[in-house]
């Protein structure tokens, strides 16, 4: 029996639609479980949060980067100190700024104010984000994230409230090794990026004093919550920003 043309189109149709099917599942796979199922492995895996004492968890749960950097002051001093320093705030993730991002990492256009993933400590996101390029686009950048600490329990010795904080250098735009997720990955050095933080708000004049308190512990082969490896002393040094005339 002789084919028409018509039979073509409808081979050609169908063939469309199962292959348009089998993208759909394979993006659905992808997302449970880059999204769903892999980081509850994860939290299963490595036990809860107990013995996270000094390190920051993913919103699913997933270990995450180690506290490193501290600043002693007013949260006015600490966005003073950034701004005299070069370090731009981090925008708030919205549908706006994710598109922005990813436009600056895929055509390598500037996105100086570009947001930083969501990290958790003490039960809560972080307070404060900053960021300083490197190149010409959020593809690599230094970054750091800041927590405001109990403001009863934790003043210093000159009332004014500590910070704790988690700095890192984005070296690049990749997936997930634990979960598939797109995020960035980080360099491995912590202990350069949180001693980038600390001389950059020196330099700027912002530090008077600087002094160390025991953070998460030292390690050679650490693993953030994006599974990129990681070495640090452990140690988070801590700025004591001058308070303003």
């Amino acid at each position: 029996m002789t084919k028409t043309p018509a039979d073509g189109y409808k081979h050609h149709t169908t063939r469309t639609r199962r292959a348009a099917t089998i993208s759909l599942v394979a993006l659905l796979g992808y997302l449970a479980v880059a999204y769903l199922a892999a980081p509850e492995f994860w939290w299963v895996h490595d036990g809860g949060v107990e013995h996270l004492t000094m390190r920051t968890t993913t919103t699913d749960g997933i270990p995450g980067d180690p506290l490193n950097v501290g600043l002693v002051g007013a949260r006015d001093d600490v966005l003073q100190a950034f701004a005299a320093a070069e370090w731009r705030p981090a925008d708030a993730i919205t549908l706006k700024t994710s598109i922005e991002i990813g436009i600056s990492v895929a055509l390598h256009v500037t996105d100086p104010d570009a947001p930083v993933s969501t990290l958790i400590y003490d039960g809560r996101r972080q307070d404060l984000a900053f960021e300083k390029l490197v190149g010409g686009s959020a593809d690599q950048r230094n970054h750091v994230r800041l927590w405001r600490t109990d403001p009863v329990q934790d003043r210093t010795a000159d009332g004014r409230p500590l910070w704790l904080a988690s700095a890192s250098f984005d070296r690049g735009v990749g997936f997930s090794h634990d979960t598939g997720q797109i995020t960035h990955h980080i360099g491995p050095d912590l202990d350069a990026e949180r001693d980038l933080v600390i001389r950059d708000l020196e330099q700027a004049g912002w530090v008077s004093s600087t002094y160390e308190i025991a953070g998460s512990g030292a390690t050679k082969d650490g693993r953030n919550g994006g599974g990129d490896p990681y070495f640090t002393d452990g140690k988070i040094m801590v700025g004591v920003l001058r308070q303003p005339d």
